[in-house]
């Protein structure tokens, strides 16, 4: 099958400077709308990643993200919500973005077309069969992460992409390829739009379904976040005044004695 790259194709809309706030706000919208029914798509493939990541996981294996621009962004701002949101190290998703944290906040020029770099950093990290790994890229061409991918897979390490163009190289290093055809962007070619938004809800439901599996949740509340202020530890005690019955001051007393909501809670079961 030809490669085309649907990233790049022309923009259903024109003469976008000549529209009303009003028009583009609209425009922007209806192409958004498109996104969640896009990644809807993918969930066979997502889920495939998922079961693979749980079983890796439960023997110490790590989720590496691998990106550059963009794409690495949103790779780093994931796996830095897992330690905050599920008490997590930060040691278990790794976000890789090419050019390192410089390129996190400026373009970091040419980072993104060296093959190699990308699996010397995965190095840097003792990678290992029990890890995944990650490739994020829109176009689905970028070589900093096509080259970790491929050595990755060369190591029997598990490799899974992210991209928004059927058939694409990064598709072809991959032992799972996540393609979501989320069609041109409302700016031709501005794949931080449609491809950036699905790219972050896929990464979203792969961490947090793999978290939940791995007993980071109880019920339907974040009972392993960390306490880093004071809305959190609000959010912590109302958690256990609805768990245990206590009152509120008993309850948050607990809380900061035990540092968690699920160590609060199983300490005090214990005691009965």
């Amino acid at each position: 099958m030809t490669f085309i790259k649907i990233t790049e194709q022309p923009s259903l809309y024109d003469n976008l400077e000549e529209k009303s706030v009003h028009e583009l706000l609209v425009g922007i919208n209806n192409e958004d709308q498109k996104v969640a029914l896009a990644v809807q798509e993918v969930i066979p493939q997502i889920e495939q990643l998922v079961e693979q990541i749980i079983s890796r996981m439960q023997q110490g294996g790590r989720i590496f993200y691998i990106g550059a621009g963009t794409s690495g962004r949103l790779g780093v701002l994931d796996a830095s919500e897992i330690p905050p949101t599920f008490g997590m190290p930060n040691t278990l998703v790794v976000g890789i973005i090419a050019g390192g944290d410089t390129a996190l906040r400026n373009p970091v020029e040419g980072a993104e077309d060296n093959m190699e770099a990308g699996w010397k950093e995965l190095q840097e990290h003792n990678i290992n069969t029990n890890d995944t790994v990650i490739g994020i890229a829109a176009s689905g061409t970028t070589p900093f992460v096509i080259g970790a991918l491929h050595e990755a897979r060369k190591n029997n390490i598990l490799t899974a992409s992210i991209s928004s163009n059927p058939n694409s190289p990064i598709s072809k290093e991959a032992d799972i390829a996540i393609e979501m055809i989320v069609g041109s962007e409302f700016v031709t070619g501005s794949s931080r739009m449609k491809s950036g938004t699905g790219q972050k809800m896929i990464l979203n439901m792969i961490t947090t379904s793999t978290m939940i599996k791995l007993g980071r949740v109880k019920g339907n509340k974040m009972v392993n976040m960390q306490l880093s202020n004071a809305k959190l530890v609000d959010r912590g005690t109302k958690m256990i005044v609805d768990e245990l019955g206590l009152n509120y001051e008993q309850a948050k007393r607990l809380l900061l004695l035990h540092g968690s909501v699920k160590k609060a809670i199983n300490s005090y079961l214990e005691t009965k």
